[in-house]
């Protein structure tokens, strides 16, 4: 199932125990549930449940060496809006799944109210992402938007755009009070654009040894969140 066909269709395709369990908790919409063991756990009876040999979970499942279950998800419909954005996480053109996958997680445990992709980013429901998240996908507002809706979202709630970008003037992640802030952070191999650098107020780094090379995209935004929540 691409990229299309689950936009189109409303729904995508998960995998593994501990995800199922998170959908459930979460009270996402699960629509049918695959076994290729016997079902460790109930689930409501309104969910259609079929089962399959195990050797052949490997050719149903998304991913790899799978045990499954495999089990299909409704969209979910966690607004972007409501509750009043006081932190928010921005990603641009961050195409690996995991890394994407791997801030939603973390922004999940660090309480940052939001986290928002922008241009070519993995998709928010490929396999990959979703189980990087760790569930995080069922409880994490997010908000996937383009060049001309992230400044409309900052502005309307009243936050003051970073940019993760070395310059003169960049100011240490540390020393800035992140309350009210987004702070965006771009591909480990191209940073963020011209373009989006523009629409920041300022810029941001994290101090490190001369020597190193540039944070991984998902460890630099754990950082800022952790920065965030303090």
């Amino acid at each position: 199932m691409d990229g299309t066909y689950r936009r189109k269709s409303g729904e995508f395709v998960c995998d593994g125990e501990k995800t199922l369990k998170e959908a459930l908790s979460f009270g996402a919409e699960v629509s049918c549930v695959l076994w290729g063991s016997e079902p460790p756990f109930e689930v409501s009876d309104s969910i259609m449940q079929f089962s399959c040999p195990p050797d052949l979970m490997q050719y149903v499942s998304p991913l790899k060496n799978s045990a499954g279950p495999v089990f299909s998800v409704k969209i979910p419909r966690i607004s972007a809006d409501g509750e009043k954005v006081l932190t928010a996480i921005v990603l641009e053109n961050v195409q690996d799944p995991g890394n994407v996958g791997t801030v939603i997680r973390t922004a999940d445990a660090m309480g940052t109210d939001i986290v928002i992709l922008v241009g070519d980013c993995a998709d928010l429901y490929n396999p990959k992402t979703v189980r990087a998240t760790m569930g995080g996908i069922f409880r994490q507002r997010i908000l996937e938007t383009d060049m001309d809706g992230l400044p409309d979202y900052v502005n309307r709630n009243s936050l003051k755009l970073y940019g993760a970008a070395l310059s003169e003037n960049s100011e240490d992640i540390r020393k800035i009070n992140l309350k009210g802030t987004a702070v965006a952070i771009g591909s480990e191999g191209r940073g963020l654009s011209a373009e989006l650098l523009k629409l920041c107020e300022a810029k941001t780094i994290i101090p490190m040894r001369p020597d190193c090379e540039s944070l991984n995209a998902a460890v630099a935004a754990s950082i800022v969140m952790w920065e965030m929540s303090k």
